[in-house]
Order: structure tokens, then sequence, then C-alpha cells
């Protein structure tokens, strides 16, 4: 009865967490609707009331144009159409890390190749492709500068900058290479749109920077906003729910999710609240916050300064496209004077250091899930391991045996208990004989035995249900950290991302829980002993298709396990 009793706990668990995977991907984001596309619309808010110029009840007009059609300043330039976007001019920049395309029309970035991080472990040269304007996966950043509902008085994400050179690289032995387009509305307003790209980061700054030469001053606002469809990426697992969608730091929480069913349901445009929530009228504007799409193993997030106050909204273009912005606080240029408007843009992997660095809670978007307590310490342990071990499979399983020292007595206690019902099976048996047709006294007949030997029958199962949450959140730590990304381990284990190529892991898993259910008593009734013995091979069929990070936890685990309960099995046998 034990035996059943604890199997069943880590069965229930197991299959409560694919459970809430399945709901997580089929309700909670929501897929793209299938209804007719919406003229294209990249409105994200209303105007904040920040400048008398400004109609706060209408959207801004720049923003809410964006997908049409554009003209051009040059009728010479190049005309080219994605389906989603217009585009001019592309200018190309590469550092030691990224690879990025800046289109002139709005000065977006439409293009981020990582480098550093190959698409799949068998073709290292082709980069992970994070940012696209092209189908089936998009991911753009927009930004620009809002001044009133006029178009001729700020430039916009659809407005044409002139470029200065179409190809930048980072210089060997230089730390950083600046981008500079050029906007001028021949009325005495200049705007610069400056990104600096940096030595090793995926930190961009981008700047716009206002020059007034006019004989007016000028009112104007910044805003930056990420776009994106629900494409999770190539290479993702459709066994293994991982969130996407949107993220924000709000004052109320450091992390707060926003996913597309929310965005879908509010509809062409809400604003975030100060609680997290979306509503179509509050306005409220924070500081030190920032906002953030997320996918599997990376991030984009705009981080405005920490002493200025932006409002943040979504909206949604068309079906399936979403929306997450923010929006500065309006500032007056004098004439004759300039004004830098600034935000930090982050696009790369959840490197946890890097990001915590740039915005408190940003660390956060490496979703370790409502256990984030627990598996945050679990991950600087397992980093711990790898920065003398060099090769996280090894750190891998040193952290699977610090667990299991860390619950050696609760483990031990749980073992003894089922080694006392093991050495009670003959007896319980013959119990059962006697009994055949009185239910009732069965049971009366096992407790008067167990009061008898000082025998639990529940002893084992407090310990394991204790050790439940770090399993779950060591799950998700093996499942989220990018660290753990195509990382190899031993002969034909070369990602550990990934699933076994010849299931050897996930065999040997079955084979551990095999072992596992002979040491311990059998079921008294023989349906739950059938039963009892097909779950080695359901796991194994599902194991098959996990990651093999999580398998080889699994397969150290189980093989601890045994070795524990053995010792314990013999001594209390004789």
């Amino acid at each position: 009865m034990d035996n059943l009793r604890l199997i069943l706990i880590m069965t229930w668990v197991f299959m409560g967490l694919l459970v809430y995977q399945s709901w997580q991907e089929d309700y909670v984001q929501m897929p793209q609707t299938t209804q007719a596309p919406a003229q294209p619309s990249l409105t994200g808010t209303n105007t904040p009331p920040v400048s008398s110029e400004v109609n706060k009840d209408d959207v801004p007009q720049a923003i809410a144009q964006a997908g049409s059609p554009v003209p051009s300043s040059n009728p010479d330039a190049p005309q080219q159409h994605t389906g989603f976007f217009d585009t001019a001019q592309r200018v190309k920049v590469k550092t030691d890390v990224l690879d990025v395309e800046i289109d002139s029309v709005g000065g977006d970035i439409r293009l981020i190749n990582l480098l550093a991080y190959p698409e799949n472990a068998k073709q290292q040269e082709i980069p992970v492709t994070f940012f696209n304007d092209m189908p089936p996966q998009l991911l753009v950043l927009q930004s620009g500068l809002l001044s009133g509902n006029d178009a001729k008085l700020a430039p916009s994400h659809v407005a044409r900058y002139h470029i200065e050179q179409d190809r930048y690289a980072l210089a060997d032995g230089a730390e950083e290479v600046k981008v500079r387009l050029l906007w001028d509305n021949g009325t005495g307003i200049q705007v610069e749109k400056i990104y600096v790209f940096k030595r090793g980061s995926y930190n961009i700054q981008v700047s716009h920077k206002v020059s007034n030469t006019s004989d007016q001053a000028w009112h104007g606002q910044v805003y930056g906003q990420l776009q994106r469809n629900a494409f999770a990426g190539k290479n993702t697992s459709s066994l293994l729910y991982t969130y996407t969608g949107t993220a924000i730091k709000t004052p109320e929480s450091r992390f707060e999710k926003i996913d597309f069913g929310d965005i879908e349901e509010m509809g062409k445009r809400a604003y975030v609240t100060s609680q997290g929530t979306l509503s179509k009228s509050n306005q409220a504007a924070w500081e030190d916050g920032w906002l953030a799409m997320l996918q599997h193993y990376f991030v984009a997030a705009v981080i405005p300064p920490k002493e200025q106050s932006y409002i943040y909204y979504t909206s949604l273009p068309s079906a399936g496209r979403y929306v997450m912005g923010g929006m500065g606080a309006g500032v007056q240029v004098a004439s004759g004077t300039s004004q830098n408007f600034d935000f930090q843009f982050y696009a790369g992997p959840k490197i946890q250091e890097d990001l915590e660095v740039l915005s408190e809670g940003l660390e956060l978007t490496v979703d370790y899930g409502w256990l984030w307590f627990i598996a945050q310490p679990l991950f600087h342990v397992l980093k711990w391991l790898y920065s003398f071990l060099g090769n996280w499979g090894w750190a891998v399983v040193f952290l699977t045996l610090l667990i299991k020292l860390a619950f050696y007595k609760l483990s031990a206690a749980s073992y003894r208990s089922m080694a006392n019902m093991r050495r009670m099976q003959p007896r319980l048996v013959a119990l059962k004989e006697r009994y055949s047709d009185d239910r009732s006294g069965l049971n009366q007949a096992m407790m008067d035995l167990y009061r008898k030997e000082k025998i639990n029958p529940l002893g084992g199962c407090l310990p394991i249900l204790i050790q439940i949450p770090v399993f779950i959140a060591l799950y998700w730590v093996l499942l989220e950290s990018v660290e753990l990304r195509q990382a190899s381990f031993i002969l034909w284990l070369q990602d550990l991302s990934s699933p076994d190529p010849y299931f050897i892991l996930p065999l040997l898993m079955g084979a551990t829980m095999f072992i596992q259910q002979k040491l311990n008593p059998a079921p008294l009734d023989p349906v739950q002993e059938k039963v009892m013995m097909f779950l080695p091979i359901i796991f194994t069929v599902f194991f098959a298709f996990f990651p093999a990070g999580l398998v080889l936890y699994w397969v150290v685990n189980n093989a601890l396990s045994i070795a524990q309960q053995w010792v314990i099995t013999k001594k209390i046998a004789g």
C-alpha cells in the first residue's frame, strides 16, 4: 500500500505538471484568431496628459497609421513591402554577439541574429534569429517621438530617416559602435536617432536627440514598443510548455505577465495599471519600470531611465499581432536648444546576472514559475558546480547528489517505512485471505497489525511531499535556464536541452523505476499491481521526448534512491 501511495504521489505531480502546461498553452496563451485581419494599425495608447497641444482623447495619428502606406520623401528610394511593414533602406550592424538590421522607415530594429547561439547543435554556423519582420516569426522594436497629432512635428516609427552609411561593424579593439539616422522636417526641427552597440553586450542604448533651431518651443515625448506574433520560435517542444508573451514591472510587482489572451480580450488598445492588469481608461504612470517580450531562453526588453515616468500600454494592431509599449512624459525643448530622449533595449539570452544589473526584477523573466524562490538558489548552486566542473551535465549530477544529501534523513524515514511494510507483506496477504469477504474487518485487522508492530503506513508519504516543491523547482531550472541550452555532457549526449537521440537515458530511467518498484512492497490488490507494472513503461515513453538534462536528473536521483533504499531494506530485513 505504501509503495502505491509513494509512486502515485509522484505520478500525480508529474501528470499535474503536464496538464497545467497544456492548460497554459491552450487557454492562457490564446491561439491566433481566425477572423479576418483588421486594417493594420500599431495604435498603442492615447497620448498621456503631458502637453496642452495634445488632445488627450485621441489616439496619436502617427501611431495609428503605422502599417499603412507611407509616402516616401525620396521618390527614387527602393520600395519593398514585407506584408507587415513598409521598408526602404536597411542598415546592417555587426558586433561580436549581434547581427542587426535597422530599417530607415522608423529606424526600427527589424532583424537580430544572436551569433553566440546556434539554431541547433548540428548547425553551429546558423545563429538564432530572434527578431524578424517576416513570417512565421515576427518580432520588431519600434520607437519614435510624438508631438501632438501632427506627424510633421516629430518622427514616429513610420517616418523616413536619412542614413549616413548602410554597414557598420565593431572594429578590432573598439568597445562600441554608433549608428546614426537623421530626420529633418525642414522647419528647424532635427532628430538624430542613435543606436549604441557595445562589445560583448546584448544591451543597446537607443537615443533620440531633438535639436530645435526654429523660433518656437517644441513639445514632445518618446515611446518605445515591441511588436510580435504568437510564434514561439523554432525547435520548441509541444510537450513542454514555456511562456511566450509579454511581461512588465509595476509598482505592485517586480514581474507581472500579460499574456496574449489578455491583449486579445482588451482589443485595439489598453493601458497597464499599476497592479499589472489592463484597463481602457487608466493612464497611471510610474518610474523604474520596464516592459518585455518573452519566449523560451530569450527576452527582449525596453528599459526606460529610472528617474523618468512612463505610461505602459498594449495594443492589437490586427489578428495575431501584439504590441507592448511605453510612452514617456512630455518635454519642452526651447528654441535654440537640444534634448536627448534615451532608453535601454535588451535583446538576447535570459542571463540572470546581466538582466538584474539592467533593472530590478528583469532577471525574473527567467521564468521559474511560482517556486522561483526555490529555483533561483538551486540555479546558483548549479552554476557554482559548473564553475569548477566545467560541464553542465556533471553539474546536474552533483546537484542531484547534494539534494539527496539534504533530504537524506527524510528519505531514510520513508524507506524504513517501506521496508517495514515489505517485512509485513506475508502477514498482510494472510489477513487479506482471512477477511476476503469482510472489507471493514480487513482494514481493522491491518490497523491493529500496524499498531502492534509500531508501523506508520503513511510514514513514507510525508518525506516525499516535502521534497515535491524542490522537484518542481529543479524541473523549471533545468527547463528554463539558457545556460543548459545545447550544453554537451558525455559521449552521445551533446545537447542537454534536446531529447536523447538514442533513448538511452529514458530507458535507464524506466529500468531504475522498475527496480525501485521491486524494492517496495507490492500492492495487495492484483489490479493495482498490474497498473504499477505499466508505470515504468508509461514514464519511459514520456521521457523519451523530454530534454536530456531533465531525464539525467531523474536517472541519477533514482539510482541514488535505489542505493539508499537497498541498504535500509537489507538492514531491516535482517
